[in-house]
Formats: structure tokens, C-alpha cells, sequence
């Protein structure tokens, strides 16, 4: 009960001092809310970026292997980025993927995939700069696609190059405005393809795995409308671990393929790369964790001043009420009911201080996600972290003025004017 009135009372001097004395109390709140505000904006859009880079990731695969001519970051014993070295490699080849489907034990299946813009036109509607998207079949069950309308290609329709495509969804919007677009004509540079799917939406990741906005064709057809032998178009094979196998045997068993088919002697180095989601992760927590510090010490400094602040307003509620203090003390209240009194009314106007600024970053990523395609959420963690540091810095800071208070003559602060 002592506890309860204890809390009682300094809530109610809290906000007598609120209420009071305006104009200082929101100066001195207004560094733990920018203090706040700095500290936890900063985790809520890392926390955010995370979340959507590890979502891009997924999206990658972590089972697939891609086989490119460069690497994804820096190779094992490199210091820097040899890009004069890897621009010389030759490129991944249609041939290869058929020589991995058919030798390789570890293999599920197999994808070559390469990638260029042309203006797409079905009758009057025109869209330039169309990403196109040659594959061979095997990109379906490789990205664990999934259709809206119509239906995948034919292994045949694929071999033989047949004029067929299936659309991503922000095509099909663009091309046909809200018309069911199956069976429709569109036109790639003089050559007409009828559509037979729509790839279901699923938005815009940062790798561009998505489907959306893509017009995915076969690589046969695709290899009369450009010449990939002599020219890099992103050129990739997606390849597919069998379940059960781990991906470093199979990439493993890719190295050992790879340098037979482009017959490389033992003492050569690769001329190509093997590249997986878990190479850039590591290098993006680190990055993440560089970021999380930077914004700590920054937010830290706004932190500390609005501590500065707490106390400074918290050392003028002790002179305002020493007659009060005195007459308490006298009464008989004791050294730590006065010490626990103040220490929790600089508790409530920290935390206030930090409600106020989790506040404004929640309506910050409200608008941010509104307006963008990027989606910011202030997490539970992220709110509770807000409240424990605000709430850990309103007892620092009340320390001193709690304890001068505690330890006022009754006497002497009865009397004081």
C-alpha cells in the first residue's frame, strides 16, 4: 500500500509540475523525445531494412546456387574487387545447364536465365523499356513459382522456341487495363507472342526476383532477337539442390563440373562464379551492425542532454517544495519515501518524454510506408526498448535531485522561504 500511494503521489506531483510549469517542462522533455525519437527511428529502419533484405534473400533461395561470371562480394583471400579479372571470365551458356541436369547427382534442377529491355507493344498500348526474361524450363519449380491466370509453358513450347509468354502481373496492368490478357498478342521487336499466363503478384523485392514486371519468354525464341554469345545480358544458371542434400556438397560437385566442361587444368583457377544468398548476409549484418552503433552514439548525445534536462527540472521541483519536504520529514516520513517520491516523478517525465517521441516515429513510419513501397513497422521490441531507456535515464538523472531532497533538515526547510 505504501508503494501504491508512493507511485500515487509522485504521479500526481508529476503532472502538477506539468501542468504548472509548461513551458520549462516541454524544453526539458524535448531531449529525451528527440533523444528517443533518434535512437529508436534508427532501429525501427534498420530493424525494417533487415527484415525486407532477409525477405529479398528468401526470395534468392537459400538451396539455390547461382553459377555468373562474377562473384557476389569479395572472394576468399581478395582484398578488393577485381572487376579486370572477372569481366574477362566467359559467361554461363544454355549448354552448360543441360550438362549439369544431365551429370550432376546433386542437382534437383536447373535454370539459364539471362535478361533485356526492348518497347512492348499489344495493339494501341505501348511500353517501353520491358524487362524480357529468357529461360529455359526449369526456372518454375527453380523459383517456386506461382501463376494468377493461365498456365506455365510446355517443355516443348520451351525447346522449340514457340512464340508464347507469360506475363508478369504489373504487365498484364500496364498492357491490358484490368482485360483478361490470356490470349492476347503482344509484340517484342517485330515478333508477335500470345500470352498464356499471369505470374501471381507478389511485389518488388531488392534483388528483382519478383515476376511482376517481367515478360518471361524461352531462351530459344529469345536467342533470335539478341546475340548473347557475344555480349553480357546478365547470364546465369539457377541451380537447385535435391532436398535432403546440402548446398556445399553440391556446390562442391558445380566446381568440380564446371572446371571439366570448360576443361580448366588443376593449377588454373575458376573462371566462374558459384554465388548463394548466405555469402552477402554475413556482410549485410555487419553492416547493420555498424549502422545500429553509429545510431546509438548519435542518438546517445540527444539522450544524455535530455537527461541534463530531467535533472535541471527535477533540482527546481526541490527548491519549489521544500516547505513541503520539510513538513513531510517532519510527519515522519522517512529519507527513502522522499528519495523513491522524486526518483519516480523524474521516471514518469522521462518516460512521458519517450512516449511522445515513440509516438512521432510511429506516425513517421506510417507515413514513409504510405507513401513508399518500403514497409516500416515499430516493433514490440522496439517500443519496449524506447520505454527502458527513457525510463533507465529518468533515474539516472533523478539520482541527484532525489537524493539532495532526501536529505534536506526539516527544520531548515520548513523555514526556508
Amino acid at each position: 500500500m505504501l508503494l501504491v500511494r508512493l507511485i500515487y503521489e509522485s504521479l500526481s506531483f508529476a503532472f502538477n509540475s506539468l501542468r504548472a510549469n509548461k513551458l520549462r517542462t516541454f524544453l526539458s522533455l524535448l531531449g529525451i523525445t528527440i533523444g528517443i525519437f533518434s535512437i529508436i527511428s534508427v532501429f525501427t529502419v534498420i530493424d525494417s531494412l533487415e527484415r525486407y533484405i532477409k525477405d529479398s534473400l528468401s526470395s534468392l533461395g537459400s538451396e539455390i546456387v547461382y553459377v555468373q561470371q562474377m562473384p557476389w562480394g569479395l572472394e576468399e583471400g581478395e582484398t578488393e574487387y577485381p572487376m579486370w579479372k572477372y569481366i574477362k571470365r566467359p559467361l554461363a551458356t544454355s549448354e552448360e545447364t543441360v550438362e549439369i541436369l544431365r551429370r550432376a547427382n546433386s542437382v534437383e534442377n536447373a535454370a539459364f536465365l539471362f535478361s533485356f529491355s526492348r518497347s512492348v507493344q499489344s495493339g494501341s498500348d505501348k511500353l517501353d523499356n520491358a524487362i524480357i526474361l529468357p529461360t529455359s524450363y526449369g526456372l518454375y519449380d527453380v523459383w517456386n513459382l506461382e501463376l494468377s491466370q493461365g498456365r506455365y509453358f510446355s517443355e516443348m513450347e520451351m525447346k522449340t522456341g514457340a512464340p508464347v509468354t507469360v506475363i508478369g502481373d504489373q504487365i498484364a496492368t500496364k498492357l491490358f487495363e484490368g482485360l483478361n490478357p490470356l490470349g492476347k498478342t503482344i509484340k517484342i521487336q517485330g515478333h508477335k507472342f500470345r500470352v498464356i499466363g499471369v505470374y501471381e503478384k507478389t511485389g518488388q523485392d531488392m534483388f528483382g526476383t519478383s515476376m511482376d514486371r517481367y515478360i518471361h519468354i524461352s531462351d530459344v525464341k529469345a536467342f533470335s532477337l539478341v546475340d548473347i554469345r557475344n555480349r553480357n545480358y546478365g547470364q546465369t544458371i539457377c541451380v537447385k539442390a535435391k532436398s535432403g542434400i546440402d548446398s556445399d556438397y553440391m556446390m562442391a560437385e558445380l566446381e568440380k563440373l564446371l572446371r571439366t566442361i570448360r576443361q580448366l587444368k588443376p593449377m588454373e583457377e575458376n573462371n566462374f562464379a558459384l554465388n548463394r544468398a548466405s555469402k552477402i548476409s554475413g556482410q549485410f549484418e555487419q553492416l547493420f551492425s555498424l549502422i545500429n552503433l553509429a545510431g546509438g552514439i548519435i542518438g546517445g548525445f540527444s539522450i544524455i542532454v535530455g537527461g541534463f534536462g530531467i535533472a535541471n527540472i527535477m533540482f527546481v521541483s526541490v527548491k519549489e517544495r521544500t516547505k513541503i519536504i520539510g513538513i513531510q520529514k517532519s510527519l515522519g516520513a522517512k529519507r527513502y519515501f522522499i528519495l523513491l517520491q522524486f526518483i519516480f516523478e523524474a521516471i514518469v517525465l522521462s518516460v512521458i518524454g519517450g512516449i511522445v517521441g515513440l509516438i512521432l516515429i510511429f506516425m513517421g513510419a506510417k507515413f514513409v510506408s504510405f507513401a513508399t513501397e518500403f514497409n516500416i513497422v515499430l516493433t514490440a521490441g522496439n517500443i519496449v526498448k524506447g520505454l527502458v531507456i527513457s525510463s533507465v535515464i529518468g533515474f539516472i538523472a533523478g539520482l541527484m535531485p532525489a537524493r539532495a531532497a532526501a536529505r534536506l533538515d526539516p527544520v531548515i526547510a520548513i523555514n526556508s522561504l
